[in-house]
């Protein structure tokens, strides 16, 4: 995905190019890491951590996401590539043995693709957000901020709103708006994030 942008900055035009690139690398037995793609669903024998003797989570899969920056200035035109990374760490991703079925799994996939969901909507506002060449790399560090925390917020909700994977019908509710959010590249209507988010929907 590309976009440009064109501002005043020292008294000359610069050209922003804002460029991102979706970090990929298979992971294989050895990996310690899964990252994110859409075909590569993950599995109980991904869940290698050791589980948790207490608590309401019968199971648990460590996302999170990051990204790596570069810039090049060449002539009027600053080119700024954003490499995002989200992943899920298998040894620290977990799974009490009675409670590996579809579902259970079905509803830690979930949180892998909300994670994936704040990434697509991280970029949007990157998008709408104006970078200058003085201090695009302070912008984006502000908006990879605020989106953690809209991931840790959404988390939550997800399971909250689904009893942690206990109301079949949320969690239903849950997989068809995220995934329509990833197909809309993390943007979603007014009323559509309201009835996804609701008390938790992020600003």
């Amino acid at each position: 995905m590309m976009s440009y942008a064109v501002f005043s900055s020292h008294k000359k035009m610069t050209v922003i190019q804002l460029v991102f690139e979706d970090y990929h690398q298979p992971d294989t037995a050895q990996t310690d890491t899964i990252f994110y793609a859409a075909k590569r669903k993950l599995q109980w024998e991904d869940f290698q951590g050791k589980p948790s003797p207490s608590g309401p989570s019968a199971a648990v899969a460590y996302t999170s996401f990051a990204y790596e920056g570069n810039s090049l200035l060449q002539h009027d035109t600053l080119k700024i590539t954003l490499s995002l990374q989200v992943f899920f760490i298998k040894s620290a991703s977990w799974v009490r043995p009675e409670a590996k079925n579809s579902y259970a799994l079905a509803h830690e996939q979930l949180h892998f693709d909300i994670t994936r969901l704040v990434v697509e909507r991280f970029k949007q506002k990157l998008l709408q957000t104006a970078l200058n060449r003085d201090d695009y790399d302070g912008v984006i560090q502000y908006q990879y901020i605020q989106s953690f925390r809209e991931m840790n917020r959404l988390q939550y909700a997800f399971d909250q709103d689904t009893r942690h994977g206990m109301d079949p019908a949320a969690q239903t509710r849950w997989r068809d708006k995220v995934n329509v959010g990833l197909k809309n590249k993390g943007v979603m209507p007014e009323e559509l994030g309201f009835d996804l988010f609701g008390a938790f929907r992020p600003h």
